[in-house]
C-alpha cells in the first residue's frame, strides 16, 4: 500500500489538476460479502465505495468500478474517482463509486479474506492457498461476483448501466474481463448497459497465434518461437488458459467480445520501453517495445481479425469498440480518466470535465 505522504500527494495533484476542493479522505474500506446472497457458501472481500453497501442503494443508477494498478491501492482510485463525480454535476445520491482492493500476499488486515500473488490477480489467476476462501477462486469469478450482487433487483432496482474501468495493472484485468467474462450476456439481457473502459495495460490477449509484424512489413504473422516459446500461453494468448476460461476457443471468445461494449485508451505519451511497471517479458515484448506501440497494434489486430456478424439477441445495437489517444499523457491514472474522453465515459455525455482535462483523438484503426 501507499504511504500517507504519497497519498497526500496525489490528493493534492488531483484537486489542481481538475480545479475542485480537495475531498476528504478515502474512508476504510468495506467488507462486502460475496457472491451473491442465495448462495450457502461466500467469502468477504474489501472495497472501497462512496455508499454503505449493506444500507439502502435504492436511489442508484449508475455504478463505476474502477480498479487500482499492481500498487494495489485502490483507496487512491476511489479518491481520484470521486474527485471526478464532484466535478462532473452528477448526483452522488444516484452514481455508486466502488473500488475493490485485491489484497497481495505482502498486504497485511486482510484476515479471513482471500489474497493473491503481488500481480497474479491482474490476469485472473487463483488466490492462493488458505486465504480464506474456496479454493481455486480467480479474480475474474469476484468480478463476476460483484456484477451480480449489483444486478440485484431488490437492492437496486432503478440500476441501468455498470461501467468497468481500469488503468495499468487494472486495465490488464478489466481488458481480460471484458473478454473472458460469464456474466454480460445475461446483464444485459436483464435490461443493464455494461461497458469496458480500459486505459494503458501493459499486455493484451491476442486470440490467434499471430503478432504485429515488426519487421517493416506491418500486418501480423507467427512470432518466432525460438525468440519466446511460450509467447501464446494466456495472459497473452490462448494456450494453456486460466481455469476460468478453459475450454473457451480463440475466435469463439473473439466474435463474443466484438458485441460488448469496450473503450480503449491509451496516453500519448506512454511510450518509454524501460518504464519501471512496464511488462518485460518476452509474451510482452511479442506485442511491441511500449503501451503505446502495444495499444495501436491491438486495435489493429481487432480490424484484421474483422467484425463478426451478432451471435446474439441480447447484443446491443450499438455494440462497437472504440479507441483513443489521450493527448499529451503518460502513465497517469488520473490524468487518463480525467481526461474529456474518460469523464465521459465514466460519467456520460453531460459530465462536465475540467478545464486542464486533456483532449482525445479518436483512432480509426
Amino acid at each position: 500500500m501507499t504511504d500517507a505522504p504519497h497519498k497526500l500527494l496525489v490528493a493534492c495533484i488531483l484537486a489542481s489538476l481538475f480545479g475542485v476542493a480537495q475531498a476528504a479522505s478515502a474512508p476504510a474500506w468495506q467488507r462486502l460479502h460475496l457472491p451473491v446472497p442465495e448462495q450457502q457458501t461466500g467469502y468477504d472481500f474489501p472495497v472501497y465505495a462512496n455508499h454503505k453497501l449493506n444500507g439502502d442503494l435504492r436511489s442508484i443508477r449508475e455504478v463505476i468500478i474502477v480498479q487500482h494498478g499492481i500498487q494495489r491501492n485502490g483507496d487512491d482510485y476511489y479518491a481520484a474517482a470521486m474527485e471526478l463525480l464532484q466535478a462532473s454535476g452528477r448526483s452522488p445520491d444516484e452514481v455508486l463509486v466502488l473500488a475493490p482492493n485485491f489484497p497481495g500476499k505482502p498486504d497485511t488486515g486482510f484476515d479471513g479474506m482471500p489474497v493473491w500473488s503481488v500481480q497474479g490477480w491482474t490476469g485472473g489467476e487463483a488466490a492462493l492457498p488458505g486465504t480464506g476462501t474456496q479454493a481455486g477462486l480467480s479474480s475474474l469469478q469476484v468480478l463476476d461476483d460483484i456484477a451480480q450482487l449489483l444486478a440485484d433487483k431488490a437492492r437496486l432496482p432503478l440500476l441501468k448501466k455498470i461501467t468497468f474501468a481500469g488503468h495499468s495493472g487494472g486495465g490488464q484485468l478489466m481488458h481480460r474481463y471484458a473478454v473472458l467474462n460469464h456474466v454480460d450476456e445475461a446483464l444485459r439481457a436483464r435490461g443493464l448497459e455494461l461497458q469496458y473502459v480500459i486505459a494503458n495495460p501493459s499486455s493484451y490477449l491476442y486470440f490467434t497465434p499471430e503478432r504485429p509484424d515488426r519487421s517493416g512489413a506491418g500486418g501480423f504473422v507467427l512470432y518466432d518461437k525460438t525468440v519466446c516459446p511460450a509467447y501464446d500461453d494466456y495472459r497473452y494468448g490462448m494456450q494453456n488458459m486460466v481455469p476460468y476460461a478453459r475450454g473457451m476457443a480463440g475466435m469463439d471468445l473473439y466474435q463474443r467480445h466484438w458485441q460488448r461494449q469496450v473503450t480503449y485508451l491509451v496516453g500519448s505519451l506512454d511510450t518509454d520501453p524501460n518504464h519501471r511497471v512496464l511488462d518485460k517479458s518476452c509474451g510482452a515484448e511479442a506485442e511491441g517495445p511500449t503501451r503505446y506501440e502495444r495499444a495501436h497494434a491491438y486495435w489493429k489486430y481487432e480490424q484484421y481479425l474483422g467484425k463478426p456478424a451478432p451471435v446474439s439477441k441480447a447484443a446491443p445495437a450499438s455494440a462497437s469498440h472504440h479507441y483513443f489517444d489521450v493527448q499529451g499523457v503518460g502513465h497517469d491514472q488520473g490524468k487518463m480518466f480525467g481526461s474529456q474522453c474518460g469523464v465521459k465515459l465514466l460519467f456520460g455525455d453531460r459530465a462536465a470535465t475540467g478545464k486542464q482535462a486533456s483532449q482525445c483523438l479518436a483512432v480509426q484503426p
